[in-house]
């Protein structure tokens, strides 16, 4: 039987990085339900680092992930796009005053933003580009996150699906499918199973609700450019980017609600994507060559939740990251590290203020 300090349950973005962040600080045991790290929400991920991404309490953890995504070479520069029609107008507005003074968003008219998208359909004539926007190589950063954890001694279990939690005199004993383990504090990185986990340990659901997002890659003629920016509706609707071969990632930004599950796409949310693609660009969709699902887990609030649960020294928190939980990984994983271990945050996280992220403001 293994023990450690800490037991992370999920071993996805959120729970490998902050592994690498405290191993060598505290004894972990990284427990995955699945075969592979990173089958749900991870690896599943549209791949994009975008500052404005997840609005204004986002955006500091976006923003101090940059330098250190950047210095490992995980960032491909990209730019994006933010797209409005006569709808959308306001809410483009809304996004430039909420961010403009944190974020470099530069005005399009209408000439300029036909320069970026060729075939762009009539009606769409105002949009802000984001130039610091970038392609993030997820795998090789969640990689690199395994990878340091282990080396600072972290070990990792697979098919480990929790199944039963209790706290004695000894600390936690966990019941999982590879056997049991020991560990003094429970740090809950489940994703969209966040909730299950927190009942298993008889702390109780906070609301962590899991949403399907639906990707599709198309072909389309013309090819798209490879220079294409990410474009992203002002209002929410869709997003697209290229990808190798004059194909396109595209999704209509669905969030559906549903229970955790390995989710697949439905057809409909598949139309759903091409016909706003066609409604945008005069491109001619040849054939859809891979279509999937992931999860995006939010809390009722939005916002990421870091922290103890109220009142215990022995369940931390680290979920509800939502569809930003990669791009703002490195500084998310640095703040939930300092609030884990009691000590001083990095001078990378040092000047944001916790509070709308601690898991106390669910105490009622």
């Amino acid at each position: 039987m293994k023990r450690a300090d800490v037991a992370i349950v999920g071993a996805g973005i959120a729970g490998a990085s902050l592994a690498a962040e405290i191993a060598g600080e505290a004894s972990v045991l990284l427990l995955e339900a699945e075969d592979q790290p990173g089958y749900h929400a991870t690896g599943r991920s549209a791949a994009f680092w975008a500052e404005s991404y997840g609005g204004r309490f986002i955006q500091p953890l976006t923003s101090a992930s940059g330098s250190f995504l950047d210095a490992g070479g995980f960032l491909r520069p990209r730019g994006a796009l933010h797209l409005a029609d006569a709808e959308g107008r306001a809410d483009l507005d809304r996004m430039r005053r909420e961010l403009a003074s944190v974020v470099r968003l530069d005005t399009l008219d209408a000439a300029a933003l036909r320069r970026r998208i060729p075939g762009l359909r009539p009606g769409w004539d105002q949009g802000l580009f984001e130039g610091s926007c970038a392609d993030i190589d997820v795998a090789a950063l969640h990689a690199s996150y395994l990878k340091t954890a282990r080396r600072k001694g972290a070990e990792l279990r697979p098919r480990a699906r929790l199944e039963r939690a209790e706290r004695g005199p000894r600390g936690w004993s966990l019941e999982t499918a590879a056997g049991r383990f020991e560990a003094d504090i429970v740090v809950n990185a489940a994703g969209a199973w966040a909730d299950e986990v927190a009942i298993l340990a008889g702390v109780g659901p906070i609301g962590i609700q899991p949403y399907r997002r639906t990707i599709v890659q198309v072909k389309v003629d013309p090819p798209a450019p490879a220079g294409l920016p990410l474009v992203i509706d002002a209002l929410g609707r869709f997003y697209f980017k290229p990808e190798a071969g004059g194909r396109i990632w595209l999704s209509p930004h669905d969030e559906t609600a549903c229970d955790p599950c390995d989710c697949a796409p439905e057809e409909y949310d598949v139309a759903l994507a091409i016909d706003r693609l066609q409604k945008v660009v005069d491109w001619r969709v040849d054939r859809v060559e891979h279509q999937w699902a992931g999860l995006r887990s939010f809390a009722a609030d939005r916002l990421p939740v870091y922290g103890y649960a109220p009142g215990r020294d022995d369940f931390f928190w680290y979920a509800g990251q939502g569809g930003f939980g990669i791009q703002t990984a490195p500084a998310g994983a640095k703040l939930a590290a300092s609030l884990l271990l009691g000590r001083a945050p990095e001078m990378m996280v040092g000047h944001i203020d916790p509070a709308p992220y601690l898991a106390e403001r669910f105490a009622n």
